[in-house]
This record gives C-alpha cells, structure tokens and sequence, in this order.
C-alpha cells in the first residue's frame, strides 16, 4: 500500500509540475508587412509579420536591391498588392483584409489591361 501512496504522491507532484510550466495564452498581436517598389526597373522588395510599420517598410525597401525603391503599401493584419499596366506604363497598389480584396483595389486603380504582378499577407490576415 506504500508504493501506491508515494505514487500517488509523484503523479501529483508531477501534474502540479506541468500546471506551472504551462505556456501562457498567446495573446492576439498585431502583424504588419510592406511592399516597395521601384518603378524604375520593376523591382519589388517585401516584408510581413512584424511588429510594427516602420520596420515592414524597412525591411521591404531593403529587400528591394535598388537605390530609388520606396514603400508603395503597407497593412496591418492583412494583404497589399501591386499592379502593373504594360499598356500605360502605370503602377499602382492596394490593401485589404484579404488577398483577394488588395488585389481589386490594386486593379481598380490601373488601366484595363492591368494585371498583379505582386501580392503578399500577414500570417493573421482575414
């Protein structure tokens, strides 16, 4: 009868072990990401899931590789896209809640004959 009450005793020890470590509850944290562009030779620089604005500009306009790139978009727990008219020449972007939405407004804003030619999201989009 011993040696069940000493593992009674360990199993609880143990549990109550597990209880402490446990990880807390992640809470919900905001995700931001950029797009940067240079319009001088179509190159496209990107960032997501960082803490704040300032550093998903950063990041995207560093990742672009091109001295005159410059953050076209930036979102918050979302997506931004880029469109490109060959007919026109013209760029132009958009954000939204979803991929599909940032890609609309980023055609919205373009010719006809536009089409995407970038797009990316926050890990915690809608």
């Amino acid at each position: 009868m011993k040696k069940f009450a000493t593992g009674v005793a360990a199993l609880a020890a143990a549990g109550t072990a597990l209880a402490v470590s446990a990880p807390a509850a992640h809470a919900y944290t905001d995700n931001y990401g950029a797009i940067a562009l240079s319009t001088s030779t179509g190159l496209i620089g990107y960032s997501y899931d960082y803490p704040d604005s300032a550093s998903a500009r950063r990041r995207a306009v560093s990742s672009c590789g091109v001295g005159d790139c410059s953050t076209v978009v930036w979102f918050r727990n979302g997506c931004g896209a880029v469109a490109y008219s060959s007919g026109t020449g013209t760029w132009s972007w958009g954000y939204a809640s979803s991929r599909r939405s940032a890609q609309g407004q980023a055609l919205l804003r373009n010719d006809s004959d536009a089409y995407i030619v970038h797009w990316n999201c926050t890990s915690n989009h809608g």
